[in-house]
């Protein structure tokens, strides 16, 4: 091993990316939502020292070889943020040294435009924001020290896989050395996704996604045998050919990555890993599942491999030969290859923003699970998502849910606390969870659901988030009226549960707020129902929201906003600066009546109402009386409520006093819990 090699191990920083937002990053995301970021033509001062400049490549790409110590781009340039081509390619083929942040989608023109990178550059995506549609990059000869990251490069494709007429790459690089291609989301481009070609050398290839294209991963196309490369943590789906492909490669290292190939779908693997010409590759701990010939090699290449699963692959898989040690070279970590579709699934492609370690993106790749129907992410249900949350777990989970709508109902364990379920799409109504269980209907076991079994997602564990997404009950009555209709969309019997941006829908009995004195806070939601919609013993606040009244199932208007069972000396039901209202007739809804569930005695329900606009629909008399139990013996009251459906204090229509209401805050209500988005 020579000296240089030797040095730049000691060196080296691993560096990837992960959740907390460096300065530049957050401010070119700002950016793309509105802020005040100056853009290209005057970058701002605070994004000239951005912290995230410094991170430096991993593998061959980190090692000094042809007068270059190293890969770590425009690390000592001016950092730019651009949102046009003509920004975009001024500063990518500038001479001078530069840290481009890439803060929009970006629409190469023509189609198929390769922007000629100059050396000593980094273009990085902001946060997920950074798209480049219908082409994509060339580094020619020569060009050197450059890091393409967290950028989304996709569409070019133009109808015909393996166009030899659109010759149209993500990224493509002849005679090019020191690059480092980290964290990006590579796609349905013409040709090919990455081609290394033409003696490029010292390159590594890390934490990337690459799919739906028929060629990924070209090494090679010449009769020399001089490129080094690392390729490891990247997630190939979708693909047919080249996976990669490596011809001639003088040290290839292939470590940890995930090759995917799922049945009935329009592209179907014709091989993997292949080591041809003169290659010598080392192939380790990565995970094959359905692949056509996994590993393959030519009579002429050498290929170690070790550690790796195949799951359901077919054909050749191959080794042979001495290869080399990449640990002669520099430094590494290798991942157990059961763990790699999960921690792929979590970690590679774009993220929200950079921080430093690869310890760290894997700690955060545990806490983070993924959901999405079409299989593109850890999980294809929530309920397998939550089933994967170690019981008794002591730190947050955030369970992230792509758009779509979810059937199937959803539980979460007393003993799995800390769990935020979230929807990733732009709207409440992007992400939805249903099902369509009543309480009369039969189990698979000939039993009946009850009203809380009919519950869509159920929410036992304390400290519970659900954020930006649709929990519905779609059970129609009207296809059988001789069942009981209670038809929950959402439970929660637990403490500390936050509702943030959701919506609940249903017709009779939406939403189940159990237990007594557990406490529930629900903020910038939608609830829709007409029977008793809100009901149960918890301590729970609505505010800042909209309860939507919804016709019963014969059209008909008529109906209850809540039915607390609050329990003696617990506070029950609060509704605070929320607009009650719907398209159902005037003067047709109580707010409430007291439920004393199962005739308990013992039980005070509660409900207050205040700083709110209700609707015409809200009776002159709003409380009423629940299985013979008088409402005027339990707590029900409102303060300072406005619209058509407001009315003055008396008899039938409680008012609080200042002096009262000032014990009936959102406070009372949460005690020393403070609700954080997290």
């Amino acid at each position: 091993m020579s000296d240089t090699r030797s040095k730049s191990r000691h060196r080296r920083r691993r560096t990837v990316l992960l959740a907390g937002a460096p300065l530049a990053v957050a401010a070119a995301a700002a950016l793309a939502y509105g802020g005040g970021f100056l853009g290209a033509e005057g970058a701002d001062a605070a994004t000239t020292a951005a912290a995230w400049a410094d991170d430096t490549a991993d593998g061959f790409a980190s090692l000094d070889a042809q007068g270059q110590e190293g890969t770590y781009g425009g690390r000592d340039g001016e950092t730019v943020t651009v949102k046009t081509l003509a920004d975009l390619e001024k500063y990518a083929t500038a001479s001078k040294p530069y840290v481009i942040v890439v803060a929009a989608e970006i629409k190469m023109d023509p189609v198929g435009k390769e922007i000629k990178v100059a050396s000593d550059k980094t273009i990085v995506g902001a946060g997920t924001a950074g798209h480049i549609v219908g082409g994509g990059f060339f580094l020619g000869t020569g060009v050197h020290n450059v890091i393409i990251r967290n950028l989304t490069i996709r569409d070019a494709y133009q109808g015909v896989w393996n166009d030899k007429d659109h010759d149209f790459d993500a990224i493509q690089m002849d005679g090019a050395h020191h690059v480092w291609i980290d964290h990006n989301d590579l796609r349905r481009m013409a040709d090919g996704l990455i081609d290394v070609r033409k003696d490029s050398t010292n390159v590594t290839v890390s934490w990337n996604k690459l799919s739906n294209d028929n060629k990924a991963f070209g090494i090679g196309w010449t009769e020399n045998v001089v490129t080094d490369i690392t390729i490891h943590h990247n997630w190939i789906r979708e693909t047919e050919q080249r996976n990669p492909s490596t011809d001639n490669a003088a040290h290839a290292h292939l470590y940890n990555n995930y090759l995917q190939d799922d049945p009935d779908t329009d592209i179907t693997s014709s091989y993997g890993n292949y080591s041809r010409g003169r290659t010598k590759m080392v192939l380790e701990n990565s995970y094959f599942q359905g692949m056509n010939n996994p590993v393959t090699k030519d009579d002429t290449a050498t290929l170690v491999q070790r550690g790796s699963v195949f799951s359901g692959t077919t054909g050749r898989n191959e080794s042979g030969g001495s290869a080399f040690t990449p640990s002669d070279f520099y430094a590494y970590t290798l991942d157990k290859a059961a763990d790699v579709p999960g921690l792929l699934k979590s970690g590679a492609g774009p993220r929200s923003s950079i921080g430093a370690g690869t310890d760290e993106v894997k700690a955060a790749a545990a806490s983070t699970l993924t959901v999405a129907a079409d299989g593109s992410a850890q999980y294809k249900t929530v309920q397998a998502a939550v089933d994967a949350v170690p019981a008794n777990n002591t730190a947050r989970v955030d369970i992230k849910v792509a758009p779509g709508t979810y059937r199937g109902t959803v539980n979460v364990p007393a003993n799995k606390p800390h769990v935020t379920i979230a929807g990733t799409g732009s709207s409440r109504k992007s992400t939805v969870l249903v099902e369509g269980h009543a309480a009369g209907m039969k189990k698979p076991d000939g039993s009946t659901y009850g009203t809380s079994g009919s519950a869509t997602v159920t929410v036992l564990a304390a400290d519970t988030q659900l954020r930006n997404l649709s929990v519905n009950n779609d059970y129609d009555e009207s296809k059988d009226t001789s069942i009981a209709a209670q038809a929950v969309a959402l439970r929660t019997s637990a403490d500390k549960v936050f509702l943030d941006s959701v919506i609940t829908s249903g017709d009779q009995d939406t939403l189940l707020l159990d237990g007594a004195g557990k406490r529930v806070y629900m903020k910038n939601s939608y609830i829709v129902g007409n029977v008793d919609f809100i009901f149960g013993g918890a301590t729970a606040v609505i505010d800042q929201s909209v309860i939507t009244l919804k016709k019963r199932w014969d059209g008909t208007s008529a109906g209850y906003v809540m039915a607390p069972s609050t329990a003696g000396g617990k506070k029950g039901l609060l509704v605070n600066r929320t607009t009650i209202t719907g398209d159902v007739s005037a003067d047709s809804f109580h707010l409430g009546r007291n439920w004393h569930a199962g005739g308990d005695v013992s039980l005070d329900p509660q409900a207050t109402v205040r700083d709110s606009t209700l609707g015409a629909a809200i009776k002159a008399k709003p409380w009423t009386d629940m299985g013979g139990f008088p409402w005027k013996d339990d707590r029900f009251a409102e303060y300072r409520n406005t619209g058509d459906g407001a009315g003055s204090a008396s008899a039938d229509r409680p008012q609080l006093s200042d002096a009262q209401a000032a014990q009936q805050e959102v406070a009372d209500w949460l005690g020393d819990w403070t609700t954080t988005a997290s």
